[in-house]
Parts: structure tokens; C-alpha cells; sequence
């Protein structure tokens, strides 16, 4: 028989936080003062109030714990991550399903946090990406843009189901019924106009040529005043989510003016690029 050799640790003083929207359960592994080669832990609750994670903080640092590992459960992981990084611990964020993945991992929250210092010790797994604070504020807003985007998306997808319970069969003919000429009809077609011909001669440039199909799709012989009222609530609000959007990009190319080298270079990549310019200002809404 050979005498096996322990694999040294990937850190001598951890700590595993079991995080919960109220509280967090951690759980903190060192060296044993009393067993050469030794471990010894203790596991505390802490509250997720500011206050607490100070003195989790200050817990963590009385014990010389240098580096913490957490699994991302929902957005419960963000104060906690973010306050401690600031206090200058290095802060490691697990995937969840990677740590379930692992064998033998218990199923309380003490445990879960004793489970998570012994995965954050050993460096068993790799951390998950987490961008700088500078990059994470950037992001906020990329992403609540994206949001907004989808709403005006699934806003105009309402408008044009509403639409085709009136029996206007506008999409049909015109491609982007928000366009200049298709706002502009339906603008007229809440205001009380339901003359066909007319409604088609609002058509500008290349869309002049297909008055004849506007004019057979325009038959508002099923619009209703309650199809106006619904559509013109429709179109403010899909002008109202454009106007956010306009000023969500003003804010984020103002947060981007630091990246700008690294902007340009990715420009260069074929298939990225910055975000094509609207098409169409926001209009008020229509009376």
C-alpha cells in the first residue's frame, strides 16, 4: 500500500452562503486550531437587510475568510454578492444546476451552505461570469431597453389581431402597418374617417402604387367606435414605449462613451453592429 497524499486546498479559509430572500445561511471552514491538518467550521444566520450583511462582513474578515461561494438563486444572490465584493472578498457565483449536479449534496440550508465551503475550499467548480459594477449598471439598462422592446412588439401584434377582428385587412397589403403611410390611416380611421379612397390616398411613395388593394383592404364596414377606442389606446401606448426606448439609447450611449475603442472593434466583426436607427419619431397620440 501507498500512502496517499492529500490534495492541498484551493483555499484555506471559505465560506459557503445558502442564500433565501430574508435570510442567508452561512457557513464558514478554516484551518482547526486544535488538529494538524485539520478543518473546523461554523455555520451563523444572517438576515439580507444592509445592516446584517455588515456584520456578515466583519464575521467573514474576524476569521481571515478570504473568498465566499454562493449559488445564483434567482436575484436573492445580488445583494449579497455585490455588498461583500465591495468589502474586498472574492466572491465566487455557482450555477445551481452545476451544484446540484455534484453528488452527495444535502438538502437543508445548513447543510446546503456546509456543501457550498467545502465546493468553494476544494474549487471544484468554476464560478459563473459576473461583469464589473461598471459593466453590470450598463447592462441594466441594455436590458430593460430589450424589455421595453418586446412590450412595443407584442403591443403592435395586439393592434393588428384588433385589426383583423374589424375586418381591415391592412397588414395584408402594407408590410409595417406602423410605418409613416399605415400610421397616418389609422390616425384618420379613429378620427372618424371611413371613406376607403380617401383613407388609401394617404399612401406616400412606393406604397402609391398598391391604392387599388389599400382601398379593398380598407373596407371599414365592421370597424366600430369600439374598435377606435381600443386602437387609439393601443397606438399611445406604442408611442409611449418608443419615447422610453429614445430615451433609454440616449442614456445608454452616454454609458458606453468609456467603451468605445472596444465598441468599434466589435463593429468590425461581421454579424455585429450597433442598433439600426427608428425609422419614425413618436407622434402624440391621437385624439
Amino acid at each position: 500500500m501507498e500512502e496517499a497524499v492529500e490534495e492541498p486546498l484551493f483555499c484555506d479559509r471559505a465560506a459557503g452562503i445558502d442564500i433565501g430572500k430574508q435570510s442567508v445561511m452561512v457557513t464558514i471552514r478554516v484551518p482547526s486550531d486544535s488538529r494538524k491538518g485539520g478543518r473546523q467550521q461554523e455555520t451563523r444566520e444572517f438576515r439580507t437587510v444592509r445592516r446584517d450583511l455588515l456584520a456578515l462582513a466583519d464575521w467573514l474578515r474576524c476569521w481571515g475568510v478570504t473568498r465566499a461561494g454562493m449559488e445564483s438563486t434567482s436575484d436573492y444572490w445580488k445583494p449579497v454578492f455585490f455588498l461583500l465584493e465591495r468589502e474586498g472578498f472574492d466572491c465566487v457565483l455557482y450555477q445551481a444546476s452545476q451544484v446540484r449536479a455534484l453528488p452527495g449534496r444535502p438538502k437543508t440550508d445548513k447543510l446546503d451552505s456546509v456543501w457550498l465551503a467545502k465546493v468553494t475550499e476544494r474549487g471544484s467548480l468554476a464560478g459563473s461570469f459576473v461583469p464589473p459594477e461598471e459593466i453590470r449598471r450598463l447592462r441594466t439598462h441594455t436590458r430593460y431597453r430589450r424589455k421595453l422592446v418586446q412590450a412595443r412588439t407584442a403591443e403592435k401584434e395586439r393592434c393588428e389581431k384588433l385589426l383583423e377582428d374589424a375586418h381591415l385587412k391592412l397588414s395584408s397589403v402594407i408590410s409595417d402597418i406602423h410605418g409613416v403611410s399605415g400610421r397616418d390611416m389609422l390616425t384618420a380611421i379613429i378620427a372618424g374617417e371611413r371613406n376607403p379612397r380617401v383613407l388609401a390616398e394617404m399612401a406616400r411613395g412606393r406604397m402609391r402604387r398598391k391604392t387599388a388593394l389599400l382601398e379593398e383592404a380598407l373596407d371599414c364596414s365592421f370597424f366600430t367606435a369600439e374598435h377606435a377606442f381600443v386602437l387609439q389606446m393601443m397606438l399611445a401606448n406604442i408611442d409611449h414605449l418608443t419615447a422610453q426606448v429614445a430615451v433609454l439609447d440616449e442614456r445608454i450611449g452616454v454609458l458606453c462613451r468609456p467603451y468605445e475603442r472596444q465598441i468599434a472593434q466589435l463593429d468590425g466583426i461581421p454579424g455585429f453592429g450597433p442598433l439600426p436607427p427608428r425609422t419614425s419619431s413618436p407622434r402624440p397620440a391621437p385624439t
